[in-house]
């Protein structure tokens, strides 16, 4: 079968499609916020955030499409079935109901309605408004239709409209010159923005995106997993480009904020307080529409992709009630409030992160280590053991004789990145193990139905890699 090159137009296509899909409305919430915080250190922070934030998810991206599993879970199968369910079912519980979800709401409210308000009844304005929008939310991921789809192609281009001015605004008229950053920015910014990228959840999301991405392009009649991952690495460097431009402006107007408007609890009320300092009320009217609907387009997004996989899962409960059950749930999560729940959200982020930074490095790697289960193993688990007590740390619970120990033997410990010699030393076992005890050779780079119908039809099929995971 002949593959088709893929012409610059759709690759532009592609780029703007990834762009959208991690630019939600709750992204919009972290540089401000970390501009405020980082003050005078709002660069070196904003190149750590960006890392994770922009680089990491679209470098996630990539590697499922170089690796050319089906999902999620096939790729992290590769360790083990058992690691591959539960670890899938984590990061959709995360992108779901858990976080992501509840946040499209909490977005919502804290842009739009907290500020209408009097400060006793926050409280109880922000459970009437979750109980509407994912009521409102559920009722239309129960009934899709292509309104969703209309209404997201102009909400996010008089978004970015918006920020686009917003922004400009603060760049002519600055508020006020940068501030002293925080404590927690004063030292090693860039590390401490390196970790605020993970808020974002992009990197737990892409590959869902992945396959998004591929099915796009087979469906032009792009089959060569070369041409698949040059198309694909092209599209990402549209996107990456996006995002870091709109995110670094943001960083840059929530630094130039606390001077003359005072620190926010976070970077919803950042960016209500600075809509309402440079357009009045009108301006804000109209942030918290535009906010509020993409919010919901997100959330009927998320609601419809979690409740599909886990009917999959679950196939005795229907499509419906898993929807009715997600939605409810999210509704309850997010009356913890924005601020409360980015808090909670932290620790858990701070043990998966890792883990899928891991897996993305071993995509990558897989060919040269021939696709060893062993490798795999090993490094996810020392990963998986250091970064459960970095998100313990987080929490706010103290282990003191694991710190210690920790502290002394592991580099880069103190800011978040000590599992990476764990990781490094687990996967290098993992290889040595598999040579010592002779186990075979998993698969290198999984090919294209049609590339392995064409290579079996050339050379013998025992020349050098195994049929399956």
């Amino acid at each position: 079968m002949m593959s088709k090159k893929v012409p610059v137009s759709f690759i532009i296509v592609l780029g703007a499609m990834l762009f959208a899909l991690f630019f939600g409305a709750g992204n919009l919430i972290f540089p401000p916020m970390l501009g405020q915080m980082a003050g005078d250190n709002v660069w070196s922070a904003n190149a750590g955030f960006l890392t994770t934030g922009v680089g990491l998810p679209l470098l996630a991206v990539a590697a499922f499409v170089f690796s050319g599993e089906s999902d999620l879970r096939s790729l992290s199968s590769r360790a083990n079935p058992l690691f591959g369910l539960v670890f899938t079912i984590a990061l959709y519980l995360a992108i779901g109901p858990f976080f992501a979800m509840p946040r499209t709401g909490t977005v919502s409210f804290e842009i739009g309605v907290k500020p209408l308000l009097p400060e006793g009844a926050h409280t109880l304005g922000l459970a009437v408004f979750t109980l509407v929008f994912f009521a409102v939310s559920c009722l239309l991921s129960l009934n899709p239709s292509k309104v969703i789809d209309i209404v997201g192609r102009v909400l996010t281009p008089l978004m970015l409209i918006f920020i686009a001015v917003l922004i400009a605004a603060a760049a002519f008229y600055p508020i006020a010159d940068f501030g002293t950053a925080a404590e927690s920015y004063a030292s090693n910014a860039f590390f401490k923005g390196f970790q605020e990228g993970y808020l974002t959840l992009d990197a737990l999301a892409a590959t869902i995106f992945g396959i998004i991405v591929v099915n796009a392009l087979k469906d032009k009649g792009v089959e060569k997993r070369g041409h698949l991952i040059s198309a694909c690495i092209k599209a990402a460097v549209i996107a990456a480009v996006l995002l870091a431009i709109i995110y670094t402006a943001l960083a840059y107007v929530g630094a130039s904020s606390v001077g003359g408007l005072g620190m926010m609890d976070n970077g919803a009320a950042v960016l209500a307080a600075v809509s309402s300092h440079y357009f009045g009320a009108y301006g804000s009217v109209l942030l918290a529409l535009i906010v509020t609907m993409a919010c919901i387009t997100t959330s009927v997004g998320l609601i419809t992709s979690c409740a599909a996989f886990f009917h999959g899962l679950l196939p005795k409960y229907s499509y419906k009630k898993i929807a009715v059950v997600l939605s409810a749930f999210s509704a309850l999560v997010a009356n913890i409030g924005l601020s409360g729940l980015i808090k909670v959200s932290v620790p858990v982020l701070m043990v998966l992160y890792p883990m899928v930074i891991a897996l993305v490095i071993l995509t990558f790697l897989h060919p040269l280590f021939k696709g060893r289960k062993e490798v795999y193993q090993g490094a996810m688990l020392l990963t998986f053991l250091v970064s459960l007590f970095d998100g313990i740390k987080s929490a706010g619970i103290e282990l003191t004789a694991v710190e210690q120990v920790f502290s002394g033997i592991l580099p880069l410990y103190s800011v978040g990145l000590g599992w990476l010699l764990p990781a490094l030393v687990g996967g290098v076992g993992g290889w040595l193990v598999a040579k010592i005890t002779g186990k075979p050779e998993g698969l290198t780079v999984r090919e294209t139905s049609s590339e392995s119908a064409a290579k079996s039809s050339r050379v013998n099929t025992d020349e050098g890699t195994s049929a399956g995971d």
